[in-house]
């Protein structure tokens, strides 16, 4: 395995792991940096604990399972590898997507475009941290998958 393609593995589970962890770690309870992701999501908290821990535990171990398969996937390890290939350059691209996107937006509504701005921690959190870590592990996934061969080694 080259060292590019093991880099961007090690990215793809650390953004990706850091979006787990910290779904899995409000889901139980944890309070630390829930005000980055918006007013909503404390308020939302605060009304119906239990649907959130549940909501959140359940969004944790997609995740979770969104680093693990590419990484089952690269090593040959899943049957199927075209379908697999394919399902997780979806994820790559829809990863990139969605968090360069919504870091723009965020940064724009930062800059007042949207007028005055009413969450300014949850749009930090967006602009700064959540939706780029969304778009890093996307660009890590995608370059992994890149610069792996087309069949995993097995020969499948």
């Amino acid at each position: 395995m080259g060292r590019l393609r093991r880099s961007a593995l090690a990215g793809t589970i650390i953004f990706g792991g850091l979006h787990a962890a910290s779904s899995l770690w409000w889901g139980l309870g944890g309070r630390a940096l829930l005000g980055t992701v918006g007013e909503g999501a404390v308020e939302l908290r605060e009304q119906a604990p239990w649907w959130v821990f549940a909501g959140l535990l359940i969004i944790g171990l997609l995740k979770l399972a969104a680093v693990a398969v590419p990484i089952l996937h690269l090593r040959g390890a899943l049957p199927r590898p075209r379908l697999w290939r394919v399902l997780c350059w979806c994820g790559a691209v829809g990863l990139i997507v969605y968090g360069g996107v919504h870091t723009v937006l965020a940064l724009t509504a930062l800059a007042g475009a949207f007028g005055p701005v009413h969450d300014p921690e949850g749009l930090m959190g967006h602009a700064f941290l959540w939706d780029p870590l969304f778009t890093l592990w996307g660009v890590c996934l995608a370059v992994a998958l890149r610069r792996a061969p087309l069949i995993g080694p097995s020969g499948r």
